[in-house]
């Protein structure tokens, strides 16, 4: 039997010899190398924290003190040393999470996957720990030096240092990057802290001097005090954080078990926060994902273990679409500038980056701030592209609606991954953008069918100098191009199965939802009903020529993938009520709730927006 065959929890795990943790910590790379090759999943991340992993359960004893991993894309090792090593189905129907989640184990406990929210769990979990007398139970944030760049860690940050007493230890994983390089003020002073490691040595060299000096008194205690502060900022850097009153433990080497482990002993005999600075590589073990410089690795599909590459080359995606039109944009255009949230390869912003490396802006994992920041560009004169993830877009309403659409800032907001995203379940589906845009005065908002109206979408968009302009795509591949039969006004008709005849159902289709429009006429026109299929492309606001059109006919049904609570469904038939018209509308998208991980094809016969779903609903 391996050692890792041996591991059915935390117990097994402090029952090894620190002589068993390397072996331990090269056969639970084997296994993720292995595993994750054939589900797809994120790699890069988690081979980078198998030791600190190990540490940590060996240090605590988890579930009876929490350990929470921030964003949880690092949390396969503690799956793995938990007694979870079925990965046969890891992000598939029935198998399982790609993140922590509750539902599967009790070690596990926070499960959004969004990052920068660690540090709030683990202070609240603590402060109501001791509130309630249990003042023997230890709190664990497990953060990314990437995720550190988010302002709600720095908020949490504040108030845990006015917690002195908390047992609350906060170990930065600082593998210098997050999806890609971490940007910014922080980065570079944990690269600062990563190359001067003598402050402590030089304390212990001074309290030794003077015990050795019993003749010196106060005036040699000073003039040490004064060389002590006078260096600290050069020599130890952590000042940073032990002005706000956290101790800090580091850098220590993130892959040396014995270090991890007196370190972490340290740090939680210490009895308040104690921040751990860990460093780490991302990738470690596995020679393709360590040369990978586009970090093509934190997150992998299905893949050749031996050389890291693909076993299909999927077709062209719908990002990279945005991307080449953006590059092109760039080139007639200075005044277009790319905004990033910390993502820039996995939204497309990749190549505009590398032609234009002065006009993109990476942000960090900062949401908030680029979409305020980008209203200061778009007030000096600038029309900037914030590109994110539609999940995302979640975090940064509040700047949206009263940064940009309160001052009619000029700026442009791609979302990628809208609708159902399959795989990586509850946090990372798309479903909320529509209904949160739905809600912003001003904002227009445009959602393609397939590549040329991406692209077609980014140019328009970045004419519109007087409000906020939204652009939302699926992720995967973009399938053919969609050729309307014909326009009316600014409306693209994709079928009519009317003979020129009344309209008995007019079908709304909204973005990526057009070729499940299309189907479902086909069915229903194959049973006597007179249809039609409209592509508005700008969704919102409801334009006056799709309220017309929707009035002529005898019912009308909306198919979207977003929120079907106030989704573009709930939009068209305001517009209609308001326009005095009594049309039945029928609202197809999704449910309210949250929806596991699964493909997405899955998901989507699970909530019933199929084509053959739909068309005996409204048959």
């Amino acid at each position: 039997m391996s050692l890792l065959e041996s591991i059915t929890g935390p117990a097994a795990v402090k029952a090894l010899t620190p002589e068993q943790l390397p072996q331990l910590a090269g056969e639970i790379r084997q296994f993720l190398i292995h595993s994750v090759s054939k589900t797809g999943g994120h790699l890069g991340p988690n081979l980078g924290v198998v030791e600190l992993t190990i540490a940590v359960h060996r240090v605590f004893d988890s579930p009876d003190d929490a350990i929470v991993f921030d964003t949880g894309h690092q949390s396969y090792v503690h799956k793995v040393l938990t007694g979870r090593q079925d990965f046969s189905g890891l992000r598939a129907r029935g198998g399982l999470s790609g993140y922590p989640s509750r539902s599967e184990s009790e070690h596990d406990i926070v499960e959004n996957s969004h990052a920068s929210t660690s540090l709030s769990w683990a202070h609240g979990i603590a402060r109501a720990r001791r509130l309630q007398g249990e003042t023997g139970r230890h709190t664990v944030a497990v953060i990314g030096d990437g995720a550190l760049t988010g302002g709600m860690a720095w908020e949490a940050l504040n108030n845990i240092a006015a917690d002195k007493q908390l047992p609350l230890i906060l170990i930065v994983n600082d593998n210098e990057r997050s999806y890609a390089p971490t940007i910014g003020g922080m980065a570079d002073h944990l690269a600062t802290l990563r190359t001067t490691q003598g402050y402590e040595h030089f304390l212990e060299w001074g309290k030794t001097t003077l015990r050795k000096t019993p003749r010196v008194g106060g005036p040699v205690e000073r003039a040490l005090h004064g060389v002590k502060k006078g260096i600290k900022d050069i020599v130890a850097p952590q000042g940073l954080f032990e002005d706000l009153g956290l101790k800090y433990v580091g850098p220590i080497d993130g892959h040396d078990p014995v270090a991890l482990e007196a370190a972490l002993q340290r740090a939680k005999a210490f009895g308040g926060p104690v921040i751990v600075h860990v460093l780490t590589k991302k990738g470690r073990g596995y020679e393709p994902a360590r040369r990978d410089a586009a970090d093509r690795f934190h997150a992998v599909g299905v893949i050749n273990p031996e050389t890291g590459l693909p076993f299909e080359i999927a077709g062209r995606s719908w990002t990279e679409e945005f991307a080449d039109e953006m590059v092109d944009l760039g080139a007639e255009r200075s005044d277009v500038v790319g905004v990033t949230a910390a993502m820039t390869i996995p939204v497309g912003l990749g190549p505009f980056g590398t032609t234009y490396p002065e006009r993109l802006i990476d942000v960090g994992i900062a949401e908030q701030h680029a979409v305020t920041m980008a209203a200061g560009l778009a007030f000096a004169g600038l029309h900037p592209v914030v590109a994110v993830y539609a999940t995302f877009l979640n975090r940064a309403f509040d700047q949206l609606l009263m940064d940009a659409a309160l001052h009619k800032a000029g700026i442009t907001l791609v979302l990628d991954r809208a609708g159902i995203t399959g795989p990586d379940g509850a946090s990372h589906h798309g479903m909320w953008d529509m209904t949160i845009c739905g809600a912003i005065p001003g904002l227009r908002l445009n959602a393609p069918r397939d590549g040329a109206t991406v692209r077609r979408a980014l140019r328009e968009a970045v004419d519109v100098a007087d409000a906020p302009t939204v652009i939302r795509f699926p992720k995967g591949t973009v399938g053919d191009p969609l050729e309307p039969v014909r326009t009316v006004d600014d409306l693209d008709i994709m079928a009519d199965h009317t003979d020129g005849g009344e309209t008995d159902l007019l079908l709304v289709a909204v973005g990526s939802m057009v070729p499940t429009a299309i189907t479902v006429a086909e069915k229903l026109a194959a049973e006597g009903v007179r249809c039609c299929v409209v592509d508005p492309r700008w969704v919102i606001p409801v334009s006056d020529s799709l309220v017309s059109l929707a009035a002529s006919a005898q019912r009308v049904a909306v198919i979207e993938d977003n929120l079907v609570i106030g989704g573009i469904g709930s939009q068209v038939e305001t517009a209609l009520r308001a326009a005095g018209h009594d049309v039945p509308v029928r609202c197809f998208g999704i449910p309210r709730g949250f929806h596991d991980h699964a493909s997405r094809g899955q998901v989507l016969d699970l909530i019933g927006l199929t084509p053959e779903a739909i068309a005996a609903a409204l048959t």
